[in-house]
């Protein structure tokens, strides 16, 4: 692919009012709205049900509201006729107990009964463990890369890097909190996928930008920085593309128990590789990064040692 010749940097006020716009919009949906958290961090029961045809999921909703479970969040599971219940928990009433009711009322105005294949109860206090575990895993590996980073490259790096991240990482919230998406384990694993992804990109592009501080004396620091985005844009767009072909394709036709995991991975490649274009160079260049930064320091003694 030809190297273009954008100027990215030169446009950054205008992706940084654009970010900024979306993070105030993805915190305050976060703040009023809230995530809607799935039972594995709130605790419930989840119920799997067959049916020997592919099911109604509408009439299966409207049955349950009417029998008193208006809780309950309806989905199919791998094939139309299998079908996931998932039910907050419910006081007095044990899984068991549950799991029946449940069957007998979606059961009592059809002629073929659904027949219970699994059924699974995650405790209030585990839901509390794996919400702080899964947080803690988040801030643990937001701190590795800040100091990764850092020690492989420079602070002003560093710290553009970690603002790339949590801004991709909040507008992926934010974008979960608008629409009501469920939020629940699998999509925590693809938001730390996210943030692997995201850091990637922004490592290539640093590391270009390095090697091009110490060849190019006479460009500016912009003029480096565009330089470098240019030469590893085909690199981005082809890797981005390709996952993206691999992850509409799970979207798609991997069924309702990974689509919301697709969609933050969808969501999550996209904003990745637009923030480590728009949002990681330019946040050094703020910080004031320069080629002085990044030169080898030269070893006391060495002039000397070259002498004959």
């Amino acid at each position: 692919m030809k190297t273009t010749n954008i100027n990215f940097i030169g446009n950054r006020n205008i992706a940084l009012i654009f970010s900024g716009v979306l993070m105030i919009l993805s915190i305050g949906s976060l703040a009023v709205r809230g995530l809607q958290m799935g039972i594995d961090f709130t605790g419930g029961t989840l119920i799997e049900v067959g049916y020997q045809k592919a099911a109604d999921l509408t009439v299966l909703r409207n049955t349950l509201d009417a029998e008193g479970f208006g809780d309950a969040t309806v989905q199919n599971f791998g094939t139309a006729k299998d079908v996931l219940i998932r039910l907050k928990l419910h006081e007095g009433l044990s899984s068991a107990d549950l799991s029946s009711k449940v069957l007998e009322a979606i059961n009592k105005t059809t002629a073929e009964p659904a027949s219970v294949r699994r059924v699974e109860f995650v405790g209030p206090q585990v839901g509390d463990d794996l919400a702080e575990d899964g947080f803690l895993a988040l801030l643990y590996s937001t701190v590795g890369i800040l100091g990764y980073i850092a020690w492989r490259f420079e602070w002003k790096f560093s710290t553009g890097a970690v603002i790339a991240t949590v801004h991709d990482v909040v507008v992926t919230l934010g974008l979960f909190s608008v629409l009501g998406l469920e939020f629940d384990l699998t999509v925590l694993a693809a938001v730390l996928a996210l943030i692997g992804y995201s850091l990637n990109d922004t490592i290539v592009i640093y590391d270009r930008i390095r090697e091009n501080f110490r060849l190019m004396r006479n460009k500016t620091t912009e003029e480096i920085m565009n330089i470098s985005v240019n030469v590893t844009l085909s690199r981005t767009i082809m890797t981005s593309l390709t996952v993206i072909l691999v992850l509409a394709s799970l979207f798609f036709l991997g069924g309702e128990v990974i689509h919301n995991f697709s969609i933050v991975l969808l969501f999550g490649v996209v904003f990745g590789t637009y923030s480590s274009i728009f949002i990681a160079s330019p946040m050094a260049l703020l910080l004031g990064i320069s080629a002085e930064d990044l030169m080898i320091p030269v070893k006391e003694g060495a002039e000397i040692d070259r002498t004959p």
